[in-house]
């Protein structure tokens, strides 16, 4: 029997080239018997680690190479391909390293690995001469003997003995036969082996025709316009050994030497030992002394002005909560402990895991971004520990809040598999890379990098990117897309779309582009960056993972996401940017201004008012709990204290909604069933939060208490929990859980049922510590809500994009809180929105310059600088362009927004002198005009009289308040006066549709039609079918629900910009919903109303 192993093998991570996963050719592999497979992706290892966890688990011995892409140089042709494999850890270091070098100072994508590098960095290799793009098949068919003779000789002389061999392939197309006979005469003359491989690109050959798309996507072509980019045949695929000795019998040794070349390589990617940066420490230090010093310090800052250090707290020993009178749920207490006692307890436990420096470094980044003034706060399960509360890490004590540690990092758990505890930060979005800059600096590229994201084909994109290459039209591919309301390509199937394609969805030609679509779901499209991850490490990075410039300037990537990142042990801190963060610090810097000081720090967390305004769903701009999904739990959970928050933050996830924990949670709070468990062992886990799962820890603890899950098996769990592929990783630990509960007593029906409960928190949930860090923020923004609305509202608009809401929902909430807005003007807006004392001395929020489309932080700052040399402003539209160099666009759109109003010109005539306007500025340009000393002109401050006396007579319409209204909403995204919902007045009181006051007096059963502007549409996965959509008269909100037939009838109904709908009121805890039995789309009316505007 032959023995074969494949040495050049690409997965869908050679981008828009492979078509196959390696999961999938792992599996492909195995079931042909194969022993041993090579993933030898295009200039990259970004598959390496599941490859080689796939292999393993497989039984399969991985070897891990790359085909890397060739600079000119040497006498190498640029663009040519040569296979690499890592025989050992000196091997896989210089490939990692080959392929960094590669990519620097390439275009995002694209490598060139100057030939020189590869003569210096080839120890610990095996090189393959490469496929029909490599450097000798192009000379061999042009008959360049000599000079192929000469390059091999070349490769030879750099590589160990036995270690260059000459590759030969057979995928059945033209000259591939004359190609073969001469690669083997000249290895025989250089006395080089031979080894035989299939250049797979895909696992099987019904894979093919997807291939054949990918490459098309690539190449931005047709099939019909591909050619010569597309591959002759459907042969390559991977081929069993029998397969492959059919191919090569005058060769039997090509295949011999490629089981012998797989035999030799063994490549460990276990990084976890590599140890945690190295930080620098003052003389005398050692890591655990300093950090203990840091953390005395720490200590006596949190604790020392406001507690005895060694007052105890109530600790307890089967849950996280803190014992307050809002839980109904009781659990066995466990001892007392002091600050100080948590402090050692888990310096002991920081210094037997050898993370002293990690700690230490962690601090040393939130210390230089707070000694800027960056507000930051860690999250996560960090919060669950003392030593990163005193180091000013956390916000969350976790001794008030009873928040476990070992949650964090144990002994137990890193033993069994070196996992790394995970500290996540946020920071303020318009300052974070100041602080990733700052890391950056200080470890060097070879140390530190980005933890890179793949994007994936989704269903919008892969209709029209298959469609394309399908040679579809762009109108109907851009019809079909926009049609679109789900993200999985998965998913795209005829039944879906036969809204828009009505009969043509079940012709031939839409059904393979609905199975291309399917086929190509997941599969990566190219490279993306993290939002915030860093990898950091002792030794050189760029011999661990490959790195490569990112697409942002300043910014590098590993090749792995954080899934592969963490499977190799690295330590990951999570530099992440929070919006809220941003505003919070706008607000209290103008609280400030105001004359007034709050230390957010040290607020305190129960002010019975901030929970009334909470508990009535009045949190639009509020953190975590502003979206419909929590303004219709906060009046059904009553939050009344912080706890009550905590669990609110976290219940409303896809997680608990999934699991089907919420309405149960809900009903035993209000007493309206009891407290119950799927098994006794759980109430450990669950006693404090009423029997019901809320916490991602908690699936833990069941799965430790029930299923006698170990720590190392927990970790599992917990890392099958937070990955991309969760659903697949928590399948596979179902039998084991499932035995492990049998075994305590469990039938194999509750086994099923509890397993599914805690496998749907791989929909996403939050751990405990996580949402109590939230939870803060919550509060918090609460808090200045309700007491500083004014600053709170500027430093919202300032901040967006951020939360649930747009800026016009923001805007309306603010104008029903008695916040007047006052309009763009180019006379008296700032470059973002500030408040505003009028001459009666109210206060009002002005809508800033950059509210106006297209208006950027350069053109608006030109604006407010070129003003500010007059008190009088600008004097007309001449004196506006002569002075600030805007485009007509940018013009037109200050013109129709209304912030050119201030001149007492209608915007019609304004738009009418524009052109000339604009010509006359540049004549004037042509002119060397006197000037004063600061540069701008005389007379008066201004470019004297209006310029243009000589247009012609032409008197326009003014604009109705209703157009002018539209205009400014078109423009800015918002409306200073009058809410956009007017512009649907009429046409609901046509409709006799009831205001949104009055549903409060609607009975529940009732049968109801409102209608207004569209302001959130919701069509969730998690909802089984159901869309949720909240519509916005004059005077607020109002939340309709659609059944999944409701919801498909009306699919293109729904994207109009208002609707009408009837149906039956629902009500439950002050909650009102609309369930909708008939709806139709509303357009706004804007030709009433003539008043000037």
């Amino acid at each position: 029997m032959a023995r074969y192993a494949e040495l050049h093998c690409h997965s869908y991570f050679s981008f828009l080239d492979g078509a196959s996963s390696p999961e999938a050719l792992v599996e492909r592999a195995a079931a042909l018997g194969m022993p041993a497979l090579a993933l030898t992706d295009h200039d990259g290892l970004y598959g390496a680690m599941r490859f080689y966890k796939a292999a393993r688990q497989a039984g399969i011995q991985p070897v891990i190479g790359a085909e890397v892409t060739l600079a000119e140089g040497l006498g190498f042709p640029a663009g040519s391909h040569l296979t690499l494999l890592a025989r050992d850890a000196v091997g896989y270091a210089n490939l990692s390293r080959l392929i960094s070098y590669a990519h620097q100072r390439q275009p995002k994508g694209q490598a060139a690995l100057q030939p020189a590098l590869l003569a210096e960095l080839s120890a610990g290799l095996v090189c393959l001469t490469g496929c029909r793009q490599g450097p000798l098949a192009p000379l061999l068919l042009s008959g360049a003997w000599d000079e192929a003779r000469r390059l091999l000789g070349l490769l030879a002389s750099w590589f160990d003995l036995g270690e260059l061999a000459v590759e030969l392939q057979r995928p059945l197309s033209r000259q591939e036969s004359t190609l073969s006979r001469r690669l083997a005469q000249l290895a025989e003359d250089l006395h080089l082996p031979l080894v035989a491989t299939g250049n797979v690109h895909y696992a099987t050959p019904d894979l093919a025709r997807l291939q054949d798309v990918l490459v098309c996507i690539r190449h931005n072509a047709s099939l019909a316009e591909a050619g010569a980019f597309l591959r002759p045949n459907a042969e390559y695929y991977l081929r069993s050994a029998e397969e492959m000795a059919a191919l090569f019998t005058e060769r039997p040794d090509a295949l011999a030497n490629a089981a012998a070349i797989a035999e030799r390589c063994h490549v460990d990617l276990d990084f976890g030992g590599q140890g945690v940066p190295e930080f620098p420490l003052p003389e005398g230090e050692s890591a655990e002394s300093y950090l203990r010093s840091l953390c005395e310090q720490g200590l006596a800052w949190r604790y020392g002005d406001t507690e005895d250090p060694h007052a105890s707290y109530q600790v307890s020993g089967s849950s996280f909560a803190r014992r307050e009178s809002g839980w109904r749920g009781r659990a066995e207490r466990g001892p007392r402990v002091t600050p100080r006692a948590q402090m050692e307890h888990e310096l002991a436990i920081i210094a037997a895991t050898g993370l002293s420096e990690y700690f230490l470094t962690v601090h040393d980044i939130v210390a230089w971004a707070k000694s800027r003034g960056i507000r930051c706060q860690g999250r996560g399960s960090a919060a669950n520990s003392i030593v990163a509360y005193v180091l000013g890490i956390t916000s969350v004590d976790p001794l008030e809040h009873n928040l476990l540690f070992e949650r964090f990092l144990s002994v137990e758990r890193y033993s069994a598999d070196h996992a790394m505890p995970d500290i996540d930060i946020d920071f303020e979005r318009d300052r974070r890379e100041e602080v990733i800059q700052y890391v950056y600096q200080r470890y060097g590229w070879e140390h530190t990098a980005m933890v890179c994201t793949l994007v994936s084909f989704r269903a919008r994109s892969a209709i029209r990117d298959v469609g394309k290459a399908l040679g579809f039209a762009p109108e109907a591919l851009d019809r079909v897309a926009k049609s679109v309301d789900f993200h999985s390509a998965g998913k795209v199937e005829a039944e879906r779309l036969s809204a828009v394609l009505g009969e043509d969805a079940d012709t031939e030609r839409w059904q393979t582009l609905f199975e291309l679509c399917r086929q190509i779901d997941d599969v990566p499209r190219h490279l993306g960056i993290h939002v915030g991850g860093m990898i950091i490490t002792r030794c050189p990075l760029v011999e661990v993972v490959p790195v490569e410039p990112a697409t942002m300037p300043g910014r590098v990537v590993v090749q792995w996401d954080k899934d592969s990142a963490e499977d190799a042990g690295l330590i990951k801190i999570d530099i992440l940017s929070l919006a809220m963060l941003s505003a919070i610090s706008e607000a209290l810097s103008l609280i400030s201004q105001a004359g007034s000081e709050v230390d957010i720090e040290r607020l305190p967390l129960a002010d019975p008012k901030v929970y009334d305004m909470i508990c009535k769903g009045d949190t639009i701009g509020v953190f975590q709990v502003e979206s419909r999904a929590q303004a219709q739990m906060l009046p059904r959970l009553r939050p009344r204290q912080f706890s009550d928050l905590v669990v609110e933050v976290a219940l409303v996830r896809p997680g608990p909604i999934q699991g089907g924990m919420v309405h149960p949670y809900l009903r035993r709070r209000r007493g309206e069933e009891p407290v119950r468990y799927e098994h006794p062992l759980m109430a450990r886990a669950l006693a404090d939060t009423l029997g019901i799962v809320v916490f991602q820890e908690q699936v833990l603890m069941v799965a430790r208490d029930v299923a006698g899950f170990s720590a190392g098996e927990a970790e599992l769990l917990r890392r099958a929990m937070s990955r991309k592929r969760s659903r697949e990783e928590m399948e596979r630990l179902r039998q084991r859980f499932v035995e492990g509960a049998l075994a305590n007593g469990a039938s194999l029906e509750q086994a099923n049922h509890v397993y599914d409960q805690l496998a749907a928190f791989s929909g996403y949930g939050f751990n405990r510590a996580h949402a109590a860090s939230f939870a803060l923020l919550t509060y918090a923004s609460a808090w200045i809500k309700l007491y500083h609305p004014l600053e709170f509202y500027v430093a919202l608009l300032n901040n967006q994009p951020m939360g649930f809401y747009s800026p016009a929902v923001v805007v309306e909430d603010a104008k029903r809180h008695g916040i007047r807005f006052l309009p763009v003007d180019v006379n008296r807006s700032a470059e973002r929105c500030a408040i505003e004392r009028l001459a009666s001395g109210e206060e009002a929020i002005r809508l800033g310059m950059n509210y106006v489309n297209g208006m950027g932080e350069a053109a608006c700052r030109a604006v407010v600088q070129a003003r500010a040399g007059t008190e009088a402003g600008f004097a007309s539209l001449e004196d506006f362009c002569q002075r600030v160099a805007l485009g007509r666009e940018l013009l037109e759109g200050l013109i129709m927004s209304g912030a050119c109003d201030c001149w007492g010109i209608p915007r019609r005539q304004l738009l009418w002198r524009l052109g000339r306007a604009l010509n006359e500025v540049e004549r004037r340009r042509k002119l060397v005009l006197p000037a004063a000393e600061d540069g701008l002109p005389k007379e008066g401050g201004h470019y004297g009289p209006p310029l243009l006396d000589d247009l012609p007579g032409v008197t326009l319409p003014e604009l109705g308040r209703n157009e002018a209204m539209a205009l400014e909403y078109a423009f800015t995204g918002v409306s200073s006066g009058d809410s956009p919902a007017s512009l649907f007045r009429l046409a609901l009181a046509r409709a006799q549709a009831v205001a949104s006051p009055n549903l409060a007096q609607a009975a529940r059963g009732a049968w109801v039609r409102v209608g207004g502007q569209v302001i959130v549409r919701q069509h969730p996965p998690t909802a089984k079918g159901f869309a949720f959509i909240t519509i916005h008269d004059e005077w607020g909100p109002m939340n309709l629900v659609l059944r999944p037939a409701i919801y498909e009838r009306h699919r293109l109904a729904v994207r109009a910009p208002g609707l009408l709908a009837e149906g039956t009121v629902e009500r439950d805890g002050g909650v009102i919903n609309i369930v909708v039995e008939r709806l139709w789309p509303l357009e706004p009316e804007v030709g009433e109303g003539r008043e000037r505007g």
